[in-house]
């Protein structure tokens, strides 16, 4: 591979994570590796990584939830790395968003040659979508999701944090309903609780800035006893 792709290792077993870091290090790789699903959580949103391996069975959250998080924000490749050898974990990790899965104990010869073949294929993505970081909609709307801003007709708008974010997750996964709970938790990172009303608040904040209304949404779509959608329809 030309240049040093970073890959984060998601591995809570310190012996299997040191010979797949040592391995792909002298493959050519960068490496940083988390033994934990929220250590690798917070590392993915720290740093920009070309590939993603992920173990299933991880410690405080586990991988199927950390691919779940990490696919709402990115496209970035995800291997899944797990002893778990059951179809229906396979195939609960592909439906959550991994492109791939490795089953140990596997030879650290297929390990790069997946790596390869994934990184190729999105460099192919990226090239052809010009990495996605900025989205013009119609009804004037522009996302720049690389500098964190959004315009309305040419206007800056001011977001909160949390509104930025909630905004960012559904416009990344348009026509996908999310519900309320499933929002919260990805954007505060906490559990949801029943009589939650805090993303019915920000939404209907949002919608204000947008200039976006309930009853004729243009942006952000309702769906009745579910939760939410992003509709705005993609021109470039």
């Amino acid at each position: 591979m030309e240049g040093k792709s970073k890959i984060l290792i998601v591995e809570d077993d310190y012996e299997i994570a040191r010979v797949m870091s040592d391995h792909l290090r002298d493959e050519g790789f960068l490496i940083t590796w988390a033994s934990t699903g929220v250590e690798g959580w917070e590392d993915f949103k720290q740093d920009t990584f070309s590939i993603v391996l992920v173990d299933l069975m991880l410690p405080e959250m586990d991988g199927f939830t950390l691919c779940k998080t990490i696919r709402l924000e990115s496209d970035v490749p995800l291997i899944i790395v797990s002893a778990k050898n059951e179809d229906e974990s396979k195939i609960l990790g592909l439906d959550l968003g991994a492109d791939d899965y490795l089953t140990k104990p596997f030879s650290l010869k297929e390990l790069t040659a997946r790596v390869n073949s994934h990184l190729r294929r999105y460099k192919r993505y990226t090239d052809k979508h010009h990495n996605g970081q900025k989205s013009y909609y119609k009804h004037d709307l522009v996302i720049d999701f690389l500098n964190e801003a959004v315009f309305l007709n040419e206007e800056l708008l001011t977001l909160t944090a949390k509104e930025r974010d909630i905004l960012f997750v559904l416009a990344k996964n348009p026509f996908t309903t999310f519900e309320k709970s499933e929002l919260y938790e990805h954007v505060w990172q906490l559990k949801n609780v029943d009589g939650n009303n805090t993303i019915t608040v920000h939404i209907k904040s949002l919608r204000t800035k947008l200039k976006d209304t309930q009853r004729t949404a243009k942006f952000i779509q309702t769906v009745w006893g579910v939760g939410y959608r992003f509709i705005g329809e993609h021109l470039r």
